[in-house]
């Protein structure tokens, strides 16, 4: 039905319910000419035609809301897997910068070892009388002190990154930190104490990065 067939028929279902309660409009209406009336049989028909009618479109509309509704439902659920496949992705990255960051940091950190270990063979280091003739301890003096710098460079490249020694010595046995390399025995020292350091642990921040390796106090 077309929307102006629909406002006139309900123009004229409320004029013809006011004629009905108003006696005085109704006797004028029968006296005066003008189009009949329909009769009430008809006029409950179109009603009921026009009830139908509205209730086919609101079905077509509950029919269109539910599409809309599935099609949003399509579209965030494409949304938040997108989003979640880039956090995954982001997530990958960091971990293989920090993958990357940690096997880079353990290389140095056994460059370091190698020298620190000449220059404390540097610093023991006696020369005999023919040799100080020669020079050797004005050289390997020298040394020591050029290897002293440069493993103070390299400590301040590392701490840069925040990479800071472990503390091993006088503390008590950690297996998650430490890693038990030999087994001493010390009398004056409790049981589980690490006596020395075998080769010094390294962490970044919270993060491991090396255990230490140590001689535990075993009485």
């Amino acid at each position: 039905m077309a929307p102006d067939d629909r406002a006139q028929l309900i123009e004229r279902f409320t004029a013809y319910l006011d004629a009905a309660d108003d006696p005085a409009s109704s006797a004028a209406a029968d006296a005066a000419p003008g189009p009949q009336a329909p009769d009430l049989f008809t006029l409950f028909a179109e009603v009921a035609a026009l009830k139908n009618e509205i209730k086919i479109e609101s079905r077509q509309v509950k029919g269109a809301l539910d599409q809309f509704r599935d099609a949003f439902d399509l579209v965030r659920q494409a949304q938040n897997a997108q989003q979640e496949a880039q956090t995954q992705r982001a997530e990958a990255e960091r971990r293989a910068r920090e993958d990357t960051q940690r096997d880079l940091l353990l290389e140095l950190l056994e460059l370091r070892d190698r020298l620190q270990a000449a220059a404390d063979q540097a610093q023991r280091y006696r020369p005999g009388w023919l040799a100080r003739r020669g020079g050797a301890a004005v050289f390997v003096t020298a040394m020591a002190a050029g290897l002293g710098m440069t493993l103070r460079r390299l400590d301040d490249i590392l701490a840069r990154r925040g990479v800071q020694p472990l503390p091993a010595l006088g503390q008590r046995f950690d297996p998650q930190t430490m890693h038990a390399a030999e087994v001493g025995r010390d009398l004056k020292q409790a049981a589980g104490l690490v006596l020395t350091e075998v080769r010094r642990g390294f962490v970044q921040g919270e993060r491991l990065l090396r255990p230490a390796e140590v001689v535990v106090n075993r009485l």
